[in-house]
């Protein structure tokens, strides 16, 4: 697993070189503010890469609190746009000092009973009964769902992605890290590549409306070719070929979706990027909406149909 591991990095960073490289080639021939963009982007990439490389090196222990981080910080931008009262006060604080903490504890100690339903079950009904305590009855129903929609995404969506290393896979003992690269790889490699498809052959709008730039040829190649890479990368998984290219086809199309989503509630809420906490990408939830879709759904098809 180790060397499993080593060479995937060992290639994402040689990516970064190659990408680095034609930056310095082709800057005489863009403008500068696409060029300080594109070079704002790939230290970022490199600062991103960086630090999942530390946290797989550490771990179980290093992907848990590493997520357990990205889940703070996302819930933290997630909450910053939201409409919000001193009457939520009560659910802001549960959020950040109960909701998350519980569901990465659960997870810490593999208990997915727990974790499984403790958001949309018991967060949930919670929430507003914190709310509703405080009397403040104009705009609730909006102001709760809120909430709700911030612990959903922010942390039973995210925490789906460390939860990956308690699966019990048959043949694959020890080797669950694997999966949560695997996951990684194939959204963020999807990603990229609508982008780049996009921009070469795009014509057709996706949903204008909610983001101008994405095409129907863009999500249709980007998914395509992050299907074949989950393909090529099968030997990371407990899949076969043919069962990779599904299970990575599923998780680029929810991390598509997931992307055209957030879009949508960043367009309702009159923003372009969620936070400035990552350069050249926005905030972190910028950077980790298509996961936030993809992760549960990928744990539980995993789950359901590779353990016993």
């Amino acid at each position: 697993m180790a060397l499993e591991l080593a060479l995937l990095f060992g290639g994402l960073f040689l990516v970064l070189i190659v990408a680095s490289v034609v930056t310095d080639y082709i800057a005489p021939r863009i403008d500068a503010e696409t060029l300080a963009n594109l070079r704002d982007r790939l230290r970022a990439w490199w600062a991103m890469i960086g630090i999942l490389a530390v946290a797989f090196l550490l771990g179980r222990a290093g992907l848990i609190i590493l997520f357990a981080f990205c889940s703070f910080a996302v819930l933290r931008e997630f909450f910053t746009l939201v409409d919000r009262t001193r009457a939520d006060h009560y659910a802001l604080f549960g959020s950040f000092a109960l909701a998350l903490p519980i569901q990465y504890a659960a997870i810490w100690i593999e208990w997915y009973g727990f974790y499984s339903i403790y958001i949309p079950v018991y967060a949930f009904l919670l929430a507003p009964v914190l709310s509703v305590l405080r009397g403040q009855t104009e705009g609730f129903l909006a102001r709760v769902s809120q909430v709700q929609w911030g612990l959903m995404i922010a942390v039973f969506c995210i925490s789906h992605v460390p939860a990956l290393l308690s699966l019990d896979i048959p043949g694959f003992e020890g080797r669950q890290i694997l999966l949560v690269a695997f996951l990684l790889l194939v959204v963020q490699s999807s990603d990229v590549l609508q982008y780049v498809w996009g921009k070469t052959l795009g014509r057709t709008k996706l949903a204008p409306q909610v983001s101008p730039s994405k095409t129907w040829e863009g999500l249709i190649g980007g998914v395509l070719s992050a299907s074949v890479i989950g393909a090529l990368l099968h030997g990371l998984t407990p899949f076969g070929p043919v069962a990779a290219f599904g299970m990575a086809f599923l998780a680029a199309i929810m991390g598509a979706f997931g992307g055209l989503v957030l879009s949508a509630i960043k367009r309702d809420r009159g923003v372009k990027d969620w936070g400035h906490g990552i350069a050249g990408h926005g905030g972190f939830l910028d950077r980790l909406d298509g996961v936030a879709f993809a992760a549960p759904v990928f744990f539980h098809l995993t789950r359901y149909a590779w353990t016993p």
